[in-house]
């Protein structure tokens, strides 16, 4: 029986996202959904930005295994993200009339800048999509009994053809529909699981220490890895096209701020329940801890009597890493069609890039694919997908944005310096987070770079009308 529910709903999402598709014109339809979203929706899609995977299984075992100090990345960085991006860069990037987040260092910067922000934010989504798809073969082995493997590819299958159809347009309205599974499904969960056992006595076997918030230590090296967590997604997936993607889609600027902020708020509230469950699951069956730890609230449920608690859990599960996944999908696809296959291509109109976001959105998943299948742990994949973009993408992003002398040699050599100090630190594995080292290096070339190369290097006439406004 359950397995029919869940094939049901799959096909219950394949026919919104189909229905959703006839609403596709144009790019801008597809990449924006014609920047026609209403708060509720708006809200509803940049909260699934995160709700995926990453919280429903990734931070519950990490908080099974390591208290609240494991999870401070996501819910809690995660939600920062979403606060910040409404409070100060939602306004602005919505009246530069972007398609893309590659747009705006072309047009705050040069061509150059450009093409080398789109590089590293198209691989720095290949993990966090790669970690959606590890999750969807999990929950297919799960419920299906199939292996793993072809569970990837089974639920990877259903997610790129409902985005190739529909792009912006089905991933708003699946949202939607998904959001109101994941909340209603998990509120349920919880509060039966709490009528079972007392919430008090799940607690009182905790060890100590477990519910910190800030490290015990008062050394440096400590608080610098804590001070890590916060900003790793917290500060970088700020410039994230799947962020800036789902607030720009929204109908007004008021709407894209309000929108982020509510949905911060709203993704740091939902996101507690996951946890609460790892908990449970921590007390009434301790064996999973020995087992996959990212099976362990899929455990838990799998365990409960109830029918109607399986179907609502697996369908907030599937509603969540389904939308997370095609939005993740959606976002690298439209910074390769727009940013760096489009200026290759002569007398491109807009259908033809229409066509060429579609393939681009296959060219994505392949690669993502290809990594789900190599690698298993979603709460790694999705942590080195942020870093990716803190080092080499957040800092011009600020600069550019805040201090307007900012040079584009200044921006390139903060994304070469952050980028390549990083990849060394993580080869040399020190005390302190490499990402720190990254951040530090991207600061540092920054100022170097407008020291040095403080005029533009090229200028566009698209920038020089930018800087004229």
């Amino acid at each position: 029986m359950l397995i029919l529910f869940v094939l049901l709903y799959l096909l219950f999402n394949m026919g919104i996202g189909y229905w959703a598709s006839r609403r596709v014109h144009n790019t801008k339809d597809f990449l924006l959904a014609g920047r026609r979203l209403p708060f509720y929706i708006s809200t509803t899609v940049v909260f699934a930005t995160w709700f995926g995977s990453e919280t429903l299984l990734g931070a519950s075992s990490e908080f099974a295994a390591n208290g609240l100090l494991g999870v401070i990345e996501d819910p809690f960085g995660a939600a920062l993200c979403l606060v910040l991006v409404g409070v100060f860069f939602a306004k602005r990037l919505y009246r530069m009339n972007l398609l893309t987040l590659g747009d705006y260092y072309r047009v705050r910067f040069n061509k150059t800048t450009e093409q080398l922000a789109a590089f590293f934010m198209v691989i720095s989504y290949f993990g966090w999509i790669a970690a959606q798809m590890v999750a969807l073969g999990i929950v297919m082995n799960q419920v299906f009994g199939i292996s793993t493997t072809s569970g990837i590819l089974i639920g990877s299958g259903i997610v790129v053809g409902y985005t190739f159809l529909g792009g912006m347009w089905s991933v708003s309205i699946t949202d939607f529909v998904q959001t109101v599974m994941i909340i209603g499904g998990l509120l349920y969960i919880c509060w039966e699981l709490t009528q079972q056992v007392p919430l008090q006595q799940v607690t009182n076997g905790l060890p100590d220490g477990f519910m910190r918030f800030v490290p015990g230590e008062r050394d440096a090296v400590s608080w610098l890895n804590y001070l890590g967590l916060w900003i790793t997604i917290g500060l970088g997936s700020i410039p994230q096209q799947d962020v800036f993607q789902r607030v720009m889609s929204a109908k007004s600027e008021r709407v894209a701020v309000a929108a982020s902020i509510s949905a911060g708020v709203l993704y740091l509230t939902v996101a507690f329940m996951p946890l609460l469950l790892a908990l449970y699951a921590r007390h009434l069956h301790p064996e999973l801890l020995l087992q996959d730890a990212q099976l362990l609230v899929p455990g838990l449920i799998l365990r409960s009597s109830s029918l109607l608690l399986q179907v609502l859990f697996f369908g907030a599960l599937l509603s969540a890493i389904i939308s997370t996944a095609s939005g993740g999908i959606l976002a690298p696809a439209s910074i390769l069609s727009e940013n760096l296959l489009r200026p290759l291509l002569k007398d491109m109109t807009d259908a033809k890039l229409l066509r060429l976001s579609r393939l681009s959105v296959l060219l994505v998943a392949a690669v993502s694919l290809a990594m789900a299948l190599m690698r298993s742990n979603i709460y790694e994949l999705v942590s080195e997908s942020s870093a990716l973009s803190l080092v080499s993408l957040f800092v011009p992003l600020v600069a550019g944005m805040f201090w307007r002398k900012t040079s584009p040699a200044a921006a390139i050599a903060s994304m070469l310096a952050g980028m390549g100090i990083w990849l060394l630190a993580l080869s040399l594995d020190p005390e302190i987070n490499p990402m720190l080292y990254g951040l530090a290096a991207s600061v540092a070339g920054l100022f170097l770079g407008q020291l040095l190369w403080p005029q533009p290097l090229e200028v566009t006439q698209e920038t020089a009308r930018n800087k004229a406004t």
